[in-house]
């Protein structure tokens, strides 16, 4: 299992706006802003941030594939 963060940037676009944007806002790192770039695993806190800056829920920001 692999997890995509398709959707936030999908979510970031509806808001206007970008990368940068959302790791200042959210106070992440811009290491953080690269984990994520390349759906790699961060903590549930970088998840709450970036949840409680959006105002959404966290299934809309992140999704679990399957490997199949």
């Amino acid at each position: 299992m692999s997890v995509s963060y398709n959707k936030l940037w999908k979510l970031l676009i509806d808001k206007n706006m970008n990368k940068t944007m959302l790791r200042e806002e959210a106070k992440l790192s811009s290491g953080t802003i690269a984990k994520l770039g390349k759906n790699e695993n961060v903590t549930t806190d970088v998840l709450v941030k970036i949840c409680k800056t959006l105002h959404c829920d966290i299934c809309d920001i992140i999704e679990i594939k399957d490997d199949k």
